[in-house]
């Protein structure tokens, strides 16, 4: 699961969980495009706050994501 889909199932607007963790709304969006370099007490408390393990959080970038689920679906 990306970022942006832990947050969005969690029930928070980007400007929302921005707030609850101390950052920027556009830095949380950056980080929902490429996750690749979030530190890892952001996305601890990104984790915390969406209620999902860190080990379920796909980290890197959007595309790539979207490339491995398509690919996930052609071999099934």
């Amino acid at each position: 699961m990306s970022l942006k889909a832990a947050r969005v199932n969690a029930g928070f607007t980007s400007k929302e969980a921005a707030e609850a963790v101390g950052v920027h709304y556009q830095t949380l969006t950056k980080y929902e495009k490429d996750s690749s370099d979030i530190s890892f007490s952001l996305l601890e408390e990104l984790s915390n706050l969406y209620q999902v393990p860190i080990n379920n959080i796909f980290l890197g970038k959007e595309y790539e994501l979207i490339r491995i689920i398509a690919k996930k679906r052609q071999e099934a």
